[in-house]
């Protein structure tokens, strides 16, 4: 398995992975896959990486901006997403330790993570990633008529911003 960068030619796969955690009802208050124009739009320009075996794309991560505000330029939210096939094999701690590299050659100092409660598997790879959790925003969306709290988590670099 290799870490590469995400491009546009490996976005159906990408896209294909976030349909399928949209599917498990416990990934995203999205209910539908953006095209790759808006997808593009919303994510930094780096820490945009799959994790690929031969041709097959195991899983994607990337970071988008919290704020369009300057002082908010090095905190960064996660997106992690793993296809059915791959997960709990280890590959989503490689591909979240390869994009907290990635943030922190980017300046970034601070990683935030909005995770369901019930996404049990999600909170554990970023605590094992080192992230903490630091609050919940409670019923903060609907998903499918449903009331959701969000659990905050976040990672403060050991290296950039200290």
């Amino acid at each position: 398995m290799q870490i590469e960068s995400l491009s546009k030619s490996n976005y159906p796969d990408v896209a294909n992975i976030y349909q399928q955690g949209i599917s498990t009802g416990i990934a995203t208050f999205e209910t539908k896959v953006p095209g790759w124009e808006d997808w593009d739009k919303s994510h930094l320009p780096y820490g945009r990486l799959v994790a690929v075996e031969g041709n097959t794309v195991l899983g994607w991560a990337a970071l988008s901006p919290v704020s369009s505000r300057c002082v908010y330029g090095g905190v960064a939210e996660v997106s992690i997403y793993l296809a059915e096939q791959a997960r709990g094999k280890g590959i989503g701690k490689q591909l979240l330790n390869a994009l907290i590299a990635a943030s922190e050659e980017n300046g970034i100092w601070t990683l935030q993570a909005g995770v369901f409660p019930m996404n049990k598997a999600s909170i554990a790879l970023h605590e094992k990633c080192g992230f903490r959790m630091i609050g919940y925003k409670e019923r903060i969306g609907q998903l499918n008529g449903q009331w959701i709290d969000n659990i905050l988590l976040e990672r403060r670099s050991k290296i950039v911003g200290i």
